[in-house]
């Protein structure tokens, strides 16, 4: 049952500028120490991530957190955290501390469950476990409301760069293989649009929230829910969040930028210090899916952008009754059906692959066009018959001349000289 308490979630305040902000807010009351892997079992269960994990648990991928630092004290990720640079382009001496909501997000990732790893302990185990985590601290943690949800933002200021576009191009240039982005702002950017479309030619995976206005009074008259970027750029993984029994959650915004849906209602999360609390959002569920992805990059390295979405909106359960609606997109991922999926189209890719100096594949190669102009060989023919049909007409002529004067000459013999 969904529960309205939620933790403040965190904005970016960045000199007057940029307003993105995270886009899942926690639950405000703490999970009692024993029962966080309890809490946590129909999450996994409904990803499916215990028979994904017979395949791969993330070893070899890297997933790089746009959002608040990230603790990596927690026993949960304890060793698989680089964090990078502050990417608000604050002074270098400035010191970002960890943040509950990066924190939280890179424990549903990578989490390996606690002291004992994954096989003991009583922490977040995440849906890649064995994946590292590349953080980028771009939000500090800011209460934006109550309800953990904001009216559009009228004062973005456009300009020739955005610290999420820098944030994207560091993953990218930084061995991310996904990049996971539990943020939204309502206005694209052409910096952001440039770094979303640099990171997928680097191979990289994005995914982002869609964003938690679908219960705002707007979204209810109008239905449908206000874009939220960068889950609005082509060729990102927006994300929906759903609750226990597959139904969407109704803080989570509709609209066409929803490509899948994973749990966002309830979600046991690690918090900085060693805490545990419940995540609701699509914040939540935007990191499930990223963890999913990193178990996809895991499995296929080579596996494009395109595919891994196309393995992950093919391989899901709760799909809707028309194959696809603006709630939870093409259904509720599902880990091990999209690992089968991706295991499938890797195979057709490498099918179709073929040396840069040999587009056309192996085998002989056609025979050159005909130049342009008349065809020697035809004009020859054609010429041919047409002398032979010329010396058949002219013997026909004369054999018939012949005949003719012979019959004139047997005429003129029967009718005597005198005739």
């Amino acid at each position: 049952m969904l529960r309205s308490r939620r933790v403040a979630s965190a904005a970016l305040a960045l000199a007057g500028a940029l307003a993105l902000t995270p886009v899942a807010p926690a639950a405000a009351d703490p999970i009692p120490q024993g029962q966080v892997r309890e809490r946590q079992q129909w999450v996994l269960q409904t990803l499916n991530a215990e028979a994904a994990w017979r395949v791969t648990k993330g070893a070899g991928a890297t997933v790089a957190v746009i959002d608040s630092g990230v603790d990596d004290g927690v026993a949960e990720l304890r060793g698989r955290v680089t964090t990078g640079p502050d990417m608000t382009g604050a002074p270098v001496a400035a010191v970002r501390e960890p943040g509950s909501h990066g924190t939280a997000m890179a424990s549903l990732i990578a989490g390996s469950g606690g002291k004992g790893g994954v096989a003991g302990g009583d922490g977040v185990l995440g849906i890649a476990p064995e994946a590292k985590v590349l953080s980028l601290p771009l939000l500090p943690d800011q209460p934006i409301g109550p309800d953990g949800t904001a009216e559009p933002d009228t004062g973005r200021q456009l300009g020739d760069d955005s610290p999420l576009a820098r944030a994207i191009r560091y993953a990218a240039n930084h061995g991310a293989d996904v990049i996971s982005m539990s943020i939204g702002a309502y206005g694209a950017h052409p910096a952001e649009r440039e770094a979303v479309s640099y990171a997928l030619d680097k191979g990289v995976v994005l995914v982002a929230a869609a964003g938690n206005d679908g219960a705002l009074a707007v979204s209810r008259q109008k239905d449908t829910s206000f874009w939220s970027f960068p889950a609005g750029y082509s060729g990102v993984v927006g994300v929906g969040a759903v609750d226990a029994e597959l139904l969407p959650a109704p803080f989570s915004s509709d609209n066409l930028s929803v490509l899948v849906a994973a749990p966002g209602v309830d979600v046991p999360v690690a918090l900085p210090g060693g805490g545990h609390e419940s995540a609701e959002g699509t914040s939540a569920a935007t990191a499930l899916v990223a963890g999913v992805a990193a178990l996809l990059k895991a499995a296929h390295p080579d596996l494009s952008p395109a595919m891994v979405a196309r393995a992950l909106s093919t391989g899901t359960r709760g799909t809707p009754a028309g194959g696809y609606d603006d709630k939870v997109g093409f259904g509720v991922v599902d880990a091990a059906a999209a690992l089968a999926r991706a295991d499938r189209l890797a195979v057709v890719g490498r099918a179709v692959q073929v040396p840069d100096d040999r587009h056309f594949g192996q085998g002989p190669l056609s025979a050159p066009p005909d130049p342009p102009g008349p065809n020697g060989l035809r004009v020859g023919a054609f010429s041919g018959a047409v002398l032979l049909g010329l010396v058949i007409f002219g013997g026909a002529v004369m054999v018939l001349t012949r005949k003719a004067e012979e019959r004139a000459g047997r005429e003129r013999s029967r009718q005597g000289p005198f005739s």
